[in-house]
């Protein structure tokens, strides 16, 4: 396997194919992650929502941008509608309240909900991207795994095993990859494993991105400030976006139904150690202890 590792949109990125990709397959995927972090990146001046921020109005989106955004945005009424206000895309200032902002200041302000009428205030609607007054739009519950999807789509052609791993939300096509479920306070370790074949697997928890005073970027809409139950999920599904979305639920009551309906296979684990999971996950989930010190293991098919 052949492995390109670049960065964006503030991660690491790793695409695994059987042979190299060419020029033209990199430019492609760069011009996919181009495209996206200049409709939907925060912490670009330069980007759609940025100009929305301050006084929100009409941004025009072209297909591809539209078409994202009436994705992402009809996942999150699930989600809101699951989670009873809790996920919300307009959590932005929220974030930003707590430190996680542009300038990533990590200085931390009085925390602040997110607007609960976001659903009549933000849509998308003829190839344009409409938002009613203020407000900083924050599309991290779903947005990496909508653009893993979007890379996996581009190399479809591609014969044999094809792995997009966006740093912790990855999908698999034409093959199959063993993934470590990574121990959220001991990363050398992991408190499971499970085989991905042809289906993607997102993982989130609350020491990813994490800074003072036990802060860090998984908030609650509710009421603006960090989540204290689940320190991480695990969320297998047959796209990314999904699996991205419900691993975020998952930090909340209506999660766990949430997946279930959707047919989400999920593993989460607590801040005190406890460790639940679905009655259909094909992985394995190991005992106290028995953590492992090799993070991935990949299998072709």
């Amino acid at each position: 396997m052949h492995a390109w590792r670049f960065d964006a949109i503030g991660t690491r990125w790793e695409i695994e194919t059987v042979d190299p990709l060419d020029d033209g397959d990199r430019a492609r995927v760069q011009s996919i992650i181009g495209s996206f972090d200049e409709t939907w990146s925060r912490f670009r001046d330069d980007s759609v929502v940025s100009a929305l921020r301050e006084r929100g109005g009409s941004a025009p989106l072209d297909p591809d941008a539209a078409a994202d955004a009436q994705e992402m945005l009809d996942v999150y009424r699930e989600l809101d509608l699951a989670t009873h206000g809790a996920v919300n895309p307009l959590i932005g200032a929220a974030l930003e309240a707590l430190g996680y902002d542009a300038a990533l200041s990590l200085e931390p302000g009085p925390a602040r909900e997110a607007p609960g009428d976001w659903r009549t205030r933000l849509r998308a609607d003829d190839g344009s991207l409409m938002l009613d007054g203020a407000a900083v739009i924050d599309v991290g519950a779903v947005g990496k795994g909508r653009l893993v999807d979007l890379i996996s789509d581009a190399l479809d052609g591609l014969a044999g095993r094809v792995t997009v791993d966006g740093s912790g939300d990855l999908r698999v096509r034409g093959g199959a990859a063993r993934v470590a479920l990574e121990h959220p306070y001991d990363p050398s370790s992991a408190i499971g494993v499970v085989e991905v074949a042809d289906a993607a697997l997102c993982a989130s928890g609350v020491t990813r991105r994490s800074w003072a005073g036990g802060l860090h970027h998984v908030l609650d809409g509710r009421t603006g400030l960090p989540v204290r139950t689940w320190a991480a999920t695990w969320a297998l599904a047959g796209d990314a976006l999904h699996a991205d979305a419900a691993a975020t639920a998952l930090f909340f009551d209506g999660g766990a139904p949430l997946a279930d309906r959707w047919g989400v296979e999920w593993v989460r684990m607590s801040t005190d150690g406890r460790v639940e999971r679905s009655a259909g996950f094909p992985g394995e989930v190991f005992t106290a202890g028995g953590g492992r010190r090799r993070r991935r293991e990949d299998t072709e098919e």
